[in-house]
């Protein structure tokens, strides 16, 4: 696994293959390695780098005074594209991770070449309300105990753990991983405790859809038939928003298109990427973050 030293602190990522480069991002209390089954099918002609973000299942906390907010992880993931000099890029999010690529897209779109949104948070849905409580625990300080649990795996088969998110089992492997490392680093646990505290303003995510309108570059919104959480609705309104947008449905998938139906998920975004830079012209960014529009 890669690093990269940014403001926020230390970023794991994953990388492979070479090509026009793709950004992937993943939900809260998940890693990297969710998108795994859909990277097999693109590193072949794509270059796919993951970060792991730091939603708590991170390898390394970030610094005490990093801005774990909504907004502030949105500028994480632009500091992260302008130091690995990535350009023309595909970025692409899931669960809560669409609402980090929603922030970047609406206020640092420099690097963007175009933008994927699966299944993911949008407008008041942010987080969906079931995992409303989590936001409560960690205002209160008893986030763990939550948490712990999960290492059961008939809990964290609950819809209100990860039992929605897929029509599988759980990857049980994978949260096993994700729950360690939580466990692991009481630092990790104080981001993750300040991280779902920020949550809980449904008019941000509004904000940004409105800032939306603004974003030229193509457009993919990929959603789940079977999705639990984030209703079609959502992907229709924002396929409404943006000028230069397509949806696409996935049947006999739930939020996680990328274990349900990674073949497809795969197809889809590989020939939107290939659409999408065949169609691109534009000069090398020479804007900075700090130097661009920044909202409050």
């Amino acid at each position: 696994m890669a690093t990269v030293d940014l403001r926020h602190g230390t970023l794991h990522y994953h990388e492979a293959g070479s090509g026009v480069p793709l950004v992937l991002l993943h939900g809260y209390l998940m890693g990297a390695n969710l998108w795994d089954p859909v990277i097999q099918h693109l590193e072949g002609e794509f270059r796919c780098l993951i970060p792991e973000l730091p939603f708590g299942a991170h390898p390394t906390a970030m610094r005490p005074d990093a801005d774990l907010t909504t907004a502030g992880v949105g500028r994480l993931v632009a500091h992260f594209l302008q130091a690995l000099e990535l350009h023309r890029l595909i970025l692409i999010g899931n669960d809560s991770g669409g609402a980090i690529a929603q922030v970047v897209a609406a206020r640092h779109p420099e690097r963007l070449g175009g933008l994927v949104l699966t299944s993911c948070d949008a407008f008041d849905n942010h987080p969906p309300k079931l995992f409303r409580p989590l936001i409560t625990a960690a205002r209160l300080g008893a986030l763990t105990p939550l948490l712990a649990a999960v290492k059961f795996r008939p809990v964290r088969s609950l819809p209100s753990a990860y039992g929605w998110l897929t029509h599988q089992q759980p990857p049980h492997e994978l949260i096993d991983g994700w729950i360690a490392n939580y466990l692991a680093d009481k630092d990790v646990r104080r981001d993750t405790r300040r991280l779902l505290a920020a949550l809980g303003d449904d008019a941000f995510m509004g904000q940004i859809a409105a800032e939306l309108s603004g974003f030229t570059n193509p457009v993919l919104l990929i959603w789940a038939a079977d999705d639990k959480f984030f209703p079609l609705e959502h992907g229709r309104r924002l396929f409404g928003i943006f000028p230069n947008a397509r949806l696409e449905l996935v049947e006999g998938s739930r939020t996680w298109v990328m274990r349900d139906q990674p073949e497809q998920t795969a197809d889809l975004i590989g020939r939107f990427a290939r659409q999408t830079i065949s169609l691109a012209s534009w000069p090398e960014p020479t804007t900075s973050i700090e130097d661009s529009h920044q909202h409050g």
